[in-house]
């Protein structure tokens, strides 16, 4: 009864704060989500048709700004007022999924990811620090467990819905995305209540200014610069959810296996979320990773809450790894769906522990300076993984690529990919030259090129993150 007593205790602001921040991770996610696809997909099924490192550029570049501005938003949303920038993020949401759902060009599209991203820095930190300031010492164990569900409810629902909408049109997606951020202003006109800002008097550009000072009275701390170089690791193995896996499955996984074994449970379900061709979309699949989360975090941060919190993170990075493995590694959609079960484990028990563990090390009155600088990892992290889902990734495991260098060894004549001759275009002219159905070739190139060894460098990445990690806490903290 005392668990539920203090659910009682919560304002009105507080609750508008996480309902706020699941409808901006459901327009999130449900983009992000497909927004690999949507890059690299062929254009005749209304995506753009981009290279793997185009892909790679965009969504490495903005995604790290996503990560890295927030250190100079923060400070100009205390002077401005948290309302006032609210808006002004959602305004550039709006107007930058508008863009990218219209837009067409490599340019025009790295500019309007980044226009959106920027949105994205705006928001970001006022909604956490909205949580911190409507909550107390007894009830912020529980808040913030209640704004980590919400993220992963919005997590889960966006990517869920994006599945079935781009069967219809990749337009759906967007406006999606685009009306559910419109909730938002409602939300935040009548429910959200500004917070009084003791700094307003302060000057903006001294407010940015102080932030960078804030980050490098952290950074002297050497020991704590080397722990985030390594979690960068860490990180930019995670984002590979994002970045590679959806293009893998797209291009590589059976997930008919998958339609049907719902579709013998439970018609109805199946018939839902899966195509007309009877399978599963990749963006449902991959929206399984925040829907195991929603389901098994409790349970798993009560078994990793007796262990220490770097052990728990080597632990759960090990995991993760493995799950990686398997994600990357198999053309069936069961042992896909396996894989992504181990990385969720693997993420829920190492990426709370990050938070606690730079909460621990800081110093008592320099821990709201680290924890603001706990986001450097996350944006290192987004520019690496955009290499290596990049030209390495492209030159490994990308279908289209290595069919060309077979159709290239066969001296076989085909028309070059261009606007008016599409990635399936040229696919489907290969495999009537080469007197194969679409998925005899597929078959083919999976068993002569190998692709499912870029699981061996993404892992890789991942267990190198834990034995560094061992090594700092054995030679450097001498634990």
């Amino acid at each position: 009864m005392a668990y539920f007593s203090v659910f009682k205790k919560y304002n009105t602001t507080f609750w508008a704060s996480n309902v706020i921040e699941l409808f901006e991770r459901w327009a999130w996610y449900g983009f992000y989500m497909a927004f690999a696809l949507y890059l690299v997909n062929s254009k005749d099924t209304g995506a753009l048709g981009l290279s793997q490192v185009q892909k790679s550029v965009i969504m490495g570049t903005g995604s790290m700004l996503l990560y890295f501005l927030p250190v100079i938003t923060g400070a100009i949303a205390d002077r401005v007022g948290y309302k006032r920038i609210l808006y002004l993020a959602f305004a550039l949401y709006i107007s930058g999924f508008y863009m990218i759902k219209s837009f067409d060009s490599f340019n025009l599209m790295f500019f309007a990811f980044v226009w959106t991203c920027i949105g994205g820095a705006f928001f970001k930190p006022i909604i956490s620090a909205m949580i911190s300031r409507n909550t107390t010492d007894e009830t912020s164990s529980i808040g913030f467990g209640i704004f980590y569900m919400m993220v992963n409810i919005g997590g889960f629902i966006g990517p869920f819905f994006a599945g079935i909408f781009m069967q219809k049109s990749w337009d759906y997606v967007f406006y999606m995305s685009m009306i559910t951020i419109g909730f938002n202003y409602v939300i935040t006109m009548f429910f959200f209540r500004e917070p009084a800002v003791a700094n307003n008097e302060v000057a903006l550009g001294k407010n940015i200014a102080q932030a960078f000072v804030n980050i490098w009275t952290t950074l002297k701390n050497w020991k704590y610069v080397l722990f985030l170089l390594i979690m960068v690791l860490f990180w930019a193995a995670f984002n590979q959810l994002y970045y590679s896996f959806p293009v893998f499955i797209e291009q590589w996984v059976d997930t008919a296996t998958l339609y049907r074994g719902i579709e013998s449970v439970w018609p109805w379900l199946a018939h839902s979320i899966g195509t007309a061709d009877g399978t599963i979309t990749t963006v449902t699949l991959t929206s399984m990773d925040s829907f195991f989360i929603i389901v098994f975090q409790i349970a798993i941060s009560a078994l990793v809450m007796r262990f220490k919190p770097l052990a728990a993170m080597m632990g759960g990075i090990l995991v993760l790894s493995g799950g990686l493995g398997l994600m990357f590694s198999a053309q069936s959609g069961w042992l896909v769906l396996v894989g992504i079960l181990i990385f969720g484990i693997g993420e829920m028990s190492s990426s709370p522990k990050f938070t606690e563990y730079v909460g621990r090390i800081a110093q008592a009155d320099k821990k709201a300076l680290y924890m603001g600088t706990s986001f450097l990892p996350y944006a290192g992290g987004h520019a690496l993984a955009g290499w290596l889902s990049g030209d390495l990734y492209e030159k490994t495991s990308d279908k289209i690529y290595l069919l060309e260098q077979e159709v290239a060894s066969r001296n076989i004549s085909i028309p070059e990919i261009s606007d008016s001759f599409s990635k399936n275009d040229y696919f489907n002219d290969a495999a009537a030259k080469m007197v194969m159905t679409k998925q005899e070739l597929t078959d083919f190139i999976w068993v002569e090129y190998q692709p499912s060894k870029i699981w061996m460098i993404y892992s890789g990445v991942a267990v190198s993150a834990v034995v560094l990690l061992w090594l700092y806490n054995r030679f450097i903290l001498k634990a």
